[in-house]
């Protein structure tokens, strides 16, 4: 049974500021705590579960403790809208201090707010095969319970950076970087790259103005329909699957 003081720190770890004190997130849900569970590079600390799942997945708690819980304790702990089978939280990833762009692509991220957005492109990045995602500083927390659930476990894959957006563009030497914008260059016509940044605007208001100074080149999606625009995370999979 899990006690009350136990499930007053898990509920505290939705909020940013808790999980920064403590350097830990939360995860949930069979896939995904099961894939973080066999990755090397990610420290498990504590996992609460029913006790079927415990009993199934023994062999992959690898000696971690695992409380069993009732499906109502599960519920007071969950941030989910509907809890499933088992949370565990997990000590953040540790990320290097210097961020390298030479010899790949990498994505820059302009204020993505959308949690699940967010979430979604680093899916997205781990997919075709992106080792790291740079976000403005107004960007949505990565370890957000739901930008956790929507990476569904790529963020154990892909690094995260979060940088004050204008400074470090202006710092990037012998690098091009190009920016997704509707008057861009259509992708269709770019040969694949081997090296750039890609900068995908925020949902509503696109790139700012002083970013897109930066940039050596714009680059589009073709608009055939009567959207006025496209979800950032859609965009940036298209993207990269022109580019990559």
């Amino acid at each position: 049974m899990i006690s009350k003081s136990q499930v007053k720190h898990i509920q505290s770890l939705g909020q940013k500021k808790h999980r920064d004190e403590e350097g830990v997130f939360i995860a949930e849900g069979p896939k995904l705590v099961k894939e973080l569970l066999q990755n090397d590079q990610a420290e498990v600390r504590h996992v609460y579960a029913l006790g079927e799942w415990i009993e199934i997945n023994e062999r992959s708690l690898r000696g971690i403790d695992a409380l069993p819980v009732d499906q109502q304790e599960l519920e007071r702990i969950s941030q989910l809208t509907s809890p499933n089978q088992v949370l565990a939280v997990v000590k953040k990833f540790e990320t290097p201090e210097a961020i390298d762009v030479k010899g790949k692509i990498s994505l820059v991220l302009d204020t993505i707010q959308d949690p699940g957005n967010l979430g979604t492109i680093i899916r997205t990045a781990d997919w075709f095969g992106l080792s790291q995602v740079i976000c403005s500083t107004d960007c949505a927390d990565v370890y957000n319970p739901k930008v956790v659930q929507a990476t569904m476990g790529s963020i154990a894959r892909v690094k995260v950076f979060y940088v004050d957006l204008i400074d470090w563009l202006n710092a990037q030497q012998d690098i091009r970087i190009y920016a997704t914008m509707l008057e861009g260059k259509d992708i269709g016509s770019m040969n694949s790259l081997n090296e750039g940044l890609i900068i995908i605007g925020n949902e509503s208001k696109g790139i700012h103005e002083e970013i897109v100074k930066l940039v050596n080149a714009k680059i589009t999606i073709p608009k055939k329909g009567g959207a006025e625009s496209l979800n950032a995370a859609v965009a940036a999979g298209i993207i990269l699957s022109k580019i990559t």
